[in-house]
């Protein structure tokens, strides 16, 4: 019960927490109100670090998602240019994640990371279509237990400026496996082959526990 009131948070959180909370007794110095401010800057980055377990449904015929946030696109796409795969067909989804949603990320399938690739780029606002060709991204190509190929594409948005990557290349993922996190705002998009969606544009998912696909 204590852990879901007060869920433990991710490491790249300690140094920020600890900065809010030095802001936080130097405006108490000059002002209760100030103080107040400070206050509820540092649990707001408390919870926006927060990193919470999920239930995962550990099931290879079904894709979960990586991200908490809001389905905001569902499409056909060619395959990313940048990891070669631009004349192969996809299906996509995208996440949009607030600065009020969790921003600790995990892998949708089991599987072998085959390769990861850093792009740097702009700060556009994440929801816009644009941010998934033009802003700083992250891509993480896995082979399912099928061989399928799944990628998922970390997006720094238009606050957001550092995407902090926790996985290697050649390892071995379990559904649902942390690999990462990017600071404040940004998106996480899904390109898989093979599976049929599940959710819809608008919907609010929960990373680790909504089943975004189904083979």
């Amino acid at each position: 019960m204590f852990s879901k009131i007060f869920p433990k948070i991710h490491a790249e959180g300690y140094k920020f927490l600890i900065i809010a909370g030095i802001i936080t007794i130097i405006f108490y110095s000059f002002s209760d109100f100030l103080g107040l401010v400070g206050l509820v800057l540092t649990i707001w980055v408390y919870y926006f670090f927060r990193d919470p377990d999920r239930v995962i449904i550990e099931d290879d015929n079904y894709l979960i998602s990586p991200a908490d946030g809001e389905i905001i696109k569902i499409d056909e796409v060619d395959g990313p240019k940048e990891l070669g795969l631009e004349s192969k067909r996809f299906k996509k989804i995208s996440i949009f994640m607030n600065i009020f949603d969790c921003h600790v990320n995990r892998t949708p399938c089991r599987g072998k990371v085959e390769e990861i690739l850093y792009k740097p780029g702009k700060f556009f606002n994440a929801s816009l279509d644009k941010a998934s060709e033009d802003n700083e991204r992250n891509y993480y190509k896995i082979k399912d237990t099928q061989n399928n190929d799944v990628i998922l594409v970390q997006i720094a948005g238009l606050v957001a400026r550092r995407i902090v990557c926790e996985t290697n290349k050649g390892q071995e993922l379990k559904q649902g496996d942390r690999i990462g996190i990017i600071r404040f705002g940004s998106r996480a998009d899904v390109y898989y082959e093979n599976y049929e969606p599940l959710v819809k544009v608008g919907q609010k998912a929960i990373s680790g526990e909504t089943l975004l696909a189904k083979k």
